[in-house]
């Protein structure tokens, strides 16, 4: 604020609204005696309303609104008889308000909203202010009651008394306020009935009642119907009221917001319901309302928000989303009508089938809940196509499959539940997934990978298993039961590769690498550390031999091939070939096979063994009978 502003003798109206002002009000603008409007809302002022402004004996508009302004209201403003517009809302002052300005008769408008002031409101307000339009207390620490002298301001049009602790009754006689648009009593401490309701009829031009939040009781009227059409929010809920819900509120057309949840109605929701085609927000929740839906409330196009829960519905579900009841059958495809949609909670109910596809065309969505039915089959791909959905729960259903890479595209997911599922694979390490307190999966038992957060194991390759225990006990047990059977074979196999040419056995025989389960170059790697020269227990004319450890901890011979020398494919296939057929207690048995490439893009071939601790294969020759000495003598020679 400039501090020489004194020196405008002249100045009638000082409008800095809306600038970005700091530093207090100064004392000296109580000298410019002709100001006749005082304009410094919308800044960051600090300190107090200066007890000079007192001196403005012509000022008739005081707009100091949305400041940091702190103290008490002076009395010296009670002075400027004058005074039509005084903005005070938004700050941080303290204190009652002098009673004195409400005998300035001029004032039509009144607004101390959102400050810390207490008190009560004189009981006369409506008489030594009769032309008030406008009058503002809420969010302030006001007691008393609502002075039933308000009705005498017949020209008044918006009553902000919300969040305060007015008690008492609601004033019977609103009816008289012709022009009244707007009537916020929420969040005090009034008791009474709704029979107020019947007497808002005769206001033509209402349109917003709030009540919610008191103690009001006893059932709502059937006059509520004959309320005027201009009506467009009703705020009721949070009250004790009873009774059922009047058949006629079907015929306030223009009706977006309605909110009646945690009363006690009972019986059914009137079907006159549907013919508010205007209705963005329907609020009925925590009551005890009965019976089936109303179908007709597939009707509400407009509708972006519907809260049904916890009440007593039944029967199946209609065009519309609800939770907590005894909803059972499948999600109507008709969901994809409410294409406004910004909130579906399905939570809590006893649906069955899979997420119908049409989900695909409520574009709006924000938050939906599937949670805690019998939904099965995969988390369909339609949800991807919900670009702006932020919290997703699907928990404690029967959905399968993997989880949808999509959901890790989702930029605006920021809450995830898939527990208590039958999901498996790897979850996604992209998007939402990075955040493992967004995430919930558990209950999920055949899920691995992830972040290290969600503690999940890792996943294991899906094209072999090659150090599994059990394998290896089915292998063994499978070759000791069909030993003599291979014995036969092998003498079947020397008499038909007598008989056919080799060019009839390639074409006949299925590929070497197809009789195991191979075994891919990485794990090898991992296995010999790197084929560390550490590991190495052998080296021959086609290859290198190294010890590796299996995930068990057990222990391998690996066999890589050299494949630069010339015969090491066909000396791979050749063992491939003969150990493939023979089984023998003095030879070791091929486990796995690897034929892949290696990190640098070269041809890797390689064979994994039984690893045997006792010395070297010459050093067992002698023990060997004449045929396992023959083919080992061989395979010993090549290696």
């Amino acid at each position: 604020m400039p501090t020489n502003l004194s020196q405008c003798s002249n100045l009638e109206s000082l409008n800095l609204v809306d600038n970005q002002l700091v530093g207090k009000i100064h004392d000296d603008l109580g000298s410019l005696s002709k100001l006749r409007a005082l304009g410094l809302a919308i800044n960051s002022l600090t300190g107090s309303i200066p007890h000079s402004i007192g001196n403005l004996s012509q000022l008739y508009t005081l707009s100091v609104t949305e400041n940091g302004l702190r103290g008490e209201i002076p009395e010296t403003l009670t002075k400027l008889g004058g005074l039509r517009f005084v903005g005070l809302a938004f700050n941080q002052l303290t204190g009652e308000i002098p009673p004195a300005i409400f005998n300035i008769s001029s004032i039509f408008s009144f607004s101390a909203g959102e400050n810390q002031l207490r008190g009560s409101i004189p009981p006369y307000i409506g008489n030594t202010l009769p032309s008030l339009t406008f009058l503002n207390f809420r969010n302030n620490l006001f007691t008393g009651v609502i002075p039933p002298s308000l009705s005498n301001a017949s020209g008044l049009e918006y009553i902000y008394f919300n969040n305060n602790s007015f008690h008492g009754p609601m004033p019977a006689n609103l009816g008289r306020l012709k022009a009244l648009e707007a009537m916020y009593f929420s969040s005090n401490q009034l008791r009474d009935d709704f029979s107020f309701i019947t007497s808002l009829t005769n206001c033509s031009r209402l349109e917003i009642i709030g009540v919610d939040l008191n103690f009001l009781e006893g059932p709502l009227p059937d006059s509520i119907g004959n309320l005027s059409n201009s009506v467009t929010l009703i705020s009721m809920g949070y009250n004790p009221m009873f009774g059922t819900i009047p058949p006629g509120i079907g015929n306030l057309f223009y009706l977006s917001f309605l909110g009646l949840e945690y009363n006690s109605l009972g019986g059914r929701v009137p079907s006159s319901i549907g013919a508010l085609h205007n209705l963005h927000e329907l609020y009925l929740s925590r009551n005890m309302l009965t019976g089936e839906i109303p179908s007709s409330i597939g009707n509400l196009t407009l509708l972006n928000r519907l809260y049904l829960s916890f009440n007593d519905f039944y029967g199946e579900i209609p065009q519309s989303c609800l939770a907590q009841n005894q909803l059972s059958g499948s999600l109507s495809s008709q969901v994809g009508s409410l294409a406004n949609l910004v909130e579906l909670d399905l939570s809590y109910n006893k649906l069955t089938g899979p997420i119908p596809s049409s989900i695909s065309e409520c574009l709006q969505l924000e938050r939906l809940s599937f949670a805690v039915n019998s939904f099965d089959g995969e988390i369909p791909p339609a949800l991807g196509t919900l670009r702006g959905l932020q919290q997703l729960d699907v928990s404690h259903n029967d959905f399968s499959g993997e989880i949808p890479r999509f959901l890790a595209q989702l930029t605006d997911l920021n809450y995830l539940n898939l527990s208590l599922n039958k999901l498996e694979g790897e979850v996604p390490k992209q998007g939402v997934f990075l955040n493992a307190s967004a995430v919930s999966i558990f209950e999920n038992s055949n899920l691995c990978g992830g972040i290290a957060e969600l503690n999940l194991p890792s996943c294991k390759s899906n094209t072999s298993k090659p150090f599994s225990t059990k394998k290896v006990t089915v292998i063994a047990t499978g070759a000791a039961i069909l030993s003599g059977f291979i014995l036969c074979l092998c003498l079947f196999i020397i008499w038909y590769r007598r008989k056919k040419s080799k060019e009839n056995l390639s074409a006949t025989e299925l590929p070497f690498e197809h009789r195991f389960s191979r075994v891919s170059y990485e794990e090898l790697f991992r296995a010999t550390d790197g084929f560390s020269e550490t590991n190495v227990i052998g080296t021959g004319r086609y290859g290198t031999v190294y010890k590796g450890t299996t995930q068990e901890g057990g222990w391998v011979a690996v066999k890589v091939l050299n494949m630069g020398h010339r015969g090491a494919s066909k000396s791979f296939v050749s063992e491939c070939q003969t150990l493939g057929a023979i089984r023998h207690r003095n030879l070791v048995k091929i486990l796995n096979v690897c034929s892949s490439v290696d990190y640098r893009g070269n041809d890797f071939k390689a064979l994994l063994y039984e690893y045997m601790a006792n010395g070297s294969l010459a050093n067992w020759l002698p023990q060997s009978n004449i045929f396992t000495r023959i083919v080992a003598q061989r395979l010993y020679t090549e290696i």
